[in-house]
């Protein structure tokens, strides 16, 4: 029988949805399986990388204010609920739009450790609507 922490990381791995653990500092310490499959990186090429690797540009500067409040103040503007966002593709030709949602991690003691989001491709659907 397996342990708790094998089976979370079986659970993190074979998710559907990407899952991407950015540390307080927004470096990527954390991308399954789903997230190489969306956004074109594999692990290799993304751990460590800060999370820029993925957000367009011309977000960035929201983006980092954003997250660096919710690290400070330990709360989410939106209270983990999904929004939909532009990122970027390891094919930067591809245009890419997913449903995000965020929450942060804190250890035992409250003290924020990093933020996770879980994504989904949502392009089609997103497509769909602009042709309608």
């Amino acid at each position: 029988m397996m342990n708790n922490n094998e089976l979370a990381e079986l659970i993190i791995e074979q998710a559907n949805d990407a899952v991407i653990y950015a540390d307080h500092q927004g470096n990527i310490q954390r991308w399954n399986d789903a997230a190489s499959r969306l956004f074109g990186f594999s692990k290799a090429e993304i751990l460590g990388q800060s999370l820029n690797a993925i957000i367009p540009e011309r977000a960035r500067k929201a983006h980092w204010q954003g997250f660096n409040t919710a690290i400070q103040n330990g709360s989410l503007k939106l209270s983990g609920k999904p929004t939909l966002t532009r990122v970027v593709h390891k094919d930067v030709d591809k245009k890419l739009y997913v449903e995000m949602s965020f929450s942060l991690i804190k250890d035992h003691d409250g003290n924020v450790q990093g933020s996770v989001a879980i994504a989904r491709d949502v392009t089609d659907s997103v497509a769909q609507k602009s042709l309608k």
